[in-house]
């Protein structure tokens, strides 16, 4: 459940006070954007990457985007401590309002700008995958922008959660593994490290891409590989990866189950997770705010 208050365009107010029209077709149409941050100590983790993900979507479904990263991380911190948001996480929304025909007169603004913040949702110890077939169209222009239009996500996930899967696999076109409906998926065989290249269709997730750059250093060989149902069945370990998760193993692929869940593959790497965001933390706060909106702290040792 979200906090009682949000940043809205250009000030915090209590979630019921926040004005939003039918007149704003990005909120009605899904013509937005969204991304999920982890806070740790008080402080937004891996900023900078969840920002040139969303300039990046914003150019891919040609959105203005005239926000200014240090202000709006400003901003954020600003409803954190009026929160009291210390551990969770926080979300951006951008939607889009000035298009289409079912426009009103009233002064919204071009983009709007929504800041909240909630608490870590629960989860299991390990996750029950189910599978979908043509659940991710890879083709598709729009394959792998994290939009507001997100009805096949959380309607696959509760079609899952019916049959009484945790999560669900979800298959391109081509019958090659993409992702999950909030999660990437990651595979380990012989020791090496394998998820689905972004031509797969799947979300270049943030932790993802932190995993990609820190597992050579945790002495993980870690790669982007085209991966089949037949792939993960043969692995030595499964695991997803989220915001909210984290490294969470995989117990079950659709009936196939595996002896062993949070290897110490995914265990290495959850450490060396672990260890780059308090790293990231210990030199945002010794910083602060010193460090530009777009250049992610980094290890000094």
């Amino acid at each position: 459940m979200i906090h009682r208050l949000i940043f809205h365009n250009d000030r915090i107010v209590p979630v019921e006070e926040a004005r939003l029209s039918p007149a704003q077709a990005g909120l009605t149409n899904g013509w937005g954007l969204f991304t999920t941050m982890r806070i740790f100590q008080g402080v937004a983790f891996s900023y900078e990457r969840h920002w040139r993900r969303l300039e990046k979507d914003a150019a891919r479904i040609r959105m203005p985007f005239h926000f200014d990263p240090t202000q709006v991380r400003l901003q954020l911190t600003e409803l954190l401590a009026a929160n009291h948001a210390v551990e969770g996480t926080a979300r951006i929304y951008l939607i889009y309002n000035r298009i289409g025909f079912w426009q009103g007169d009233d002064r919204m603004p071009e983009v709007d700008l929504i800041l909240c913040t909630a608490g870590l949702p629960p989860h299991s110890d390990s996750a029950r995958l189910g599978v979908a077939e043509h659940g991710r169209h890879a083709g598709s222009p729009l394959a792998g922008v994290k939009t507001t239009a997100w009805l096949n996500n959380v309607w696959q996930l509760a079609e899952a959660q019916k049959a009484g899967w945790t999560e669900v696999i979800l298959l391109n076109e081509r019958g090659e593994v993409a992702e999950c409906t909030s999660a990437n998926i990651f595979c380990v065989k012989g020791g090496s490290v394998f998820t689905p290249p972004l031509s797969s269709g799947c979300l270049e997730g943030v932790t993802r891409s932190v995993l990609l750059e820190i597992a050579p250093k945790a002495g993980v060989t870690l790669s982007e590989k085209v991966l089949t149902l037949e792939d993960l069945h043969a692995a030595d370990e499964v695991f997803i990866t989220s915001t909210n998760r984290t490294l969470l193993g995989v117990s079950e692929i659709a009936g196939r189950n595996f002896s062993v869940v949070m290897g110490p593959i995914a265990q290495k790497l959850e450490r060396a997770f672990d260890a780059n965001m308090r790293e990231y933390v210990k030199v945002a706060l010794s910083s602060a705010c010193g460090v530009s909106a777009l250049q992610e702290p980094k290890a000094t040792g």
